[in-house]
C-alpha cells in the first residue's frame, strides 16, 4: 500500500492511499507474507491457500452452523455436548490433510 504525505498546519501526516478502512487496517496490521494468497511451497500454511481447503472449510462452517441451530432448537445439556464433541469430531476430520 502506498502512503502519501500530507502537510496541514506545519504539521506532517502520513495517510494511507486507500479510503477503506478495513483494508487500512489489514495493510497495517497484517504481516506482509499474509497479504500474498498464492500457495507457496516453503510455507508452513500452504494448504490454507489452496481450493481443496477453502472448500472443506466452507462445508465445516456449514456442518457448525446447522449444528448450532439444532442445539439451540433442543436444548438440553446434554444433547449440546454431545453435538459439540461430535461436530469438533467430524470438522478435525474433515479438515484433516493426511492421506
Amino acid at each position: 500500500m502506498e502512503y502519501g504525505l500530507r502537510i496541514c498546519a506545519g504539521q506532517t501526516f502520513l495517510e494511507p492511499r486507500s479510503l477503506d478502512p478495513k483494508v487500512w487496517l489489514c495493510e497495517l496490521i497484517l504481516p506482509h507474507w499474509a497479504k500474498d494468497r498464492s500457495p507457496d511451497r516453503n510455507h508452513p500454511h500452504k494448504r490454507r491457500f489452496t481450493g481443496l481447503y477453502r472448500r472443506k472449510k466452507c462445508i465445516v462452517r456449514n456442518l457448525w452452523i446447522g449444528s448450532g441451530l439444532l442445539m439451540i432448537m433442543v436444548a438440553t445439556p446434554a444433547l449440546v455436548l454431545a453435538m459439540t464433541l461430535a461436530t469438533t469430531f467430524l470438522s478435525f476430520v474433515i479438515l484433516d490433510e493426511t492421506a
